[in-house]
Formats: C-alpha cells, structure tokens, sequence
C-alpha cells in the first residue's frame, strides 16, 4: 500500500508506505502521531538515503520542522536517537503491529465464546505472533 502523509491517519498500518518529502508540517505531524502509535517498527528513509529500522517511542514537536524530531529505539540493537523531522523524507509502517485486532472487546469476545463452548478460558495474554 502507498500513500501520502495526507491519508495518513486512514492508511497507517503495516505496509502503508508515506512519502512526506512535498507535504505540508501538519501532514507531517500526523504522520508522525500514526508512527507513534504503530505498535511495530517502521522503516524511516533520511535524507542522504540512509535507511533506519527502528521502533518510535516518542516524538517532540516543535516551532518548526528542524526543531521537531522522533525519538526511536533501533531494531538491530536497541540503541536509541532522536531524528529531526526535516531529514526524513520517507516513512514505511514495515514491522507487524502485535496489537492488530487484539482490543479489549475482541478480548473480551473470544473469553466469552470459549466459556460457552466450555473450553478452558483464562487471563492469560495469547502469543504476539
């Protein structure tokens, strides 16, 4: 899937792919708000080409595109940076998302449906994959 930051908040999820070289800094803020949520990693393509795989767990805006960055937790060893805004011009939602359809209703429904069927229901979480 492809699109651009505008359709962001509707396309986000894994394999939406946003080109947010020609778009507008709110567009981009919203952009940024969807990558913050993802629950998996996604692939930010910098300026100079460089490609970081990485996990956002935070993101700081600011006056301006320079002075507003992500902060990320890298996928190959963890390791933690902050990255202006205006150096990424590419933003890939890659990683699987290990809370897709895993809601407290979908939770909550599934608990039900085991316990009529009289099978053994518990609290426990499920596997992420």
């Amino acid at each position: 899937m492809s699109t651009t930051a505008e359709g962001a908040a509707a396309t986000s999820g894994q394999g939406a792919v946003l080109d947010l070289q020609q778009v507008a800094m709110a567009d981009r803020l919203r952009a940024f708000d969807d990558a913050l949520d993802y629950r998996g990693d996604v692939t930010l393509t910098l300026v100079d080409g460089t490609r970081v795989e990485c996990f956002v767990f935070d993101r700081r805006p600011g006056p301006s595109l320079a002075e507003s960055f992500v902060r990320v937790m890298a996928a190959a060893d963890g390791a933690r940076r902050s990255i202006p805004y205006d150096r990424i011009v590419r933003l890939e939602f890659t990683g699987k998302d290990t809370a897709a359809g895993k809601t407290w209703e979908n939770w909550v429904r599934r608990y039900v449906e085991k316990r009529l069927a009289g099978e053994r229901a518990s609290i426990e979480s499920e596997p992420l994959d």
